[in-house]
């Protein structure tokens, strides 16, 4: 893996013995640890993968698009974070499952003040979700579920009989995402990460609620009709953000951009 644009002067530009390997799970965590933040902050990233010609998907799921180190940074980015903010969608699509703690990143999430895993919290207005699965009877730490205050009263019950947390962050059914940034925060998860969809992460960007996009450029085309990264309304004035890392490897791009 090469490093073309440096995170800071202080994180290497090559692995540690200076040649073209696989970077550790250490240097990988370096390279997107999170910023320092204030004792109110918090700090909202997107996580997300293209095809050259902008496919978020192929047939419905972004594995087909993905690859080894691809995956490998998915796992780190997870590591890092306190809660992976996922829509409902994408949990039925992808067959997420609770995430799991890690050894090589346990002494860092303690030196953090972190739990074993993050908690992964579900957005959606529906509430059209299967509570009968591991992500909600056996996470290693409780999953939230995020949605509005007319949700439907019998499926809250069963998500909280299956072990889920309810969070609240809309008025309606539907849910305030800038809104639901707070309400995780406030709960301690302020190191928030989000895979998706591109509904969900559309819906972060028109917030303007969304710290930096991490994206990784798969080297294939798909063509079709597939989603782009985010969807839904266009904002009225494009939001400008910083590279702050870019790696290559394997004809992989993989990317950070922070808000200026």
């Amino acid at each position: 893996m090469r490093r073309l644009f440096p995170v800071t002067d202080q994180t290497p530009a090559r692995s540690q013995d200076g040649a073209d390997r696989e970077w550790s799970l250490d240097e990988l965590a370096d390279a997107y640890a999170y910023p320092a933040l204030a004792a109110d902050g918090r700090w909202l990233r997107a996580n997300m993968v293209s095809t050259l010609d902008g496919a978020a998907q192929h047939e419905g799921r972004s594995q087909p698009i993905s690859g080894e180190t691809d995956m490998r940074i998915f796992g780190t980015l997870r590591a890092l974070a306190d809660v992976v903010v996922v829509g409902a969608e994408t949990v039925r699509q992808e067959g997420y499952r609770p995430a799991r703690a890690r050894e090589a990143f346990a002494a860092r999430r303690e030196a953090a003040g972190q739990g074993p895993a993050p908690a992964i919290a579900v957005v959606t207005a529906s509430m059209d979700l299967d509570f009968s699965l591991p992500l909600f009877t056996s996470p290693l730490v409780p999953t939230l579920v995020v949605t509005g205050a007319a949700a439907p009263s019998d499926r809250v019950a069963e998500a909280e009989a299956a072990g889920a947390e309810v969070v609240v962050a809309g008025e309606g059914a539907a849910v305030d995402a800038a809104r639901a940034v707070r309400e995780l925060a406030a709960r301690g998860l302020r190191r928030q990460l989000t895979e998706g969809g591109p509904r969900l992460l559309g819906q972060f960007v028109a917030a303007d609620v969304l710290d930096e996009l991490c994206l990784t450029i798969s080297p294939t085309l798909t063509a079709g009709a597939a989603q782009r990264i985010a969807g839904g309304p266009s904002v009225t004035v494009p939001h400008r953000l910083a590279p702050a890392c870019v790696l290559e490897e394997a004809g992989f791009l993989f990317t950070s951009y922070r808000r200026i």
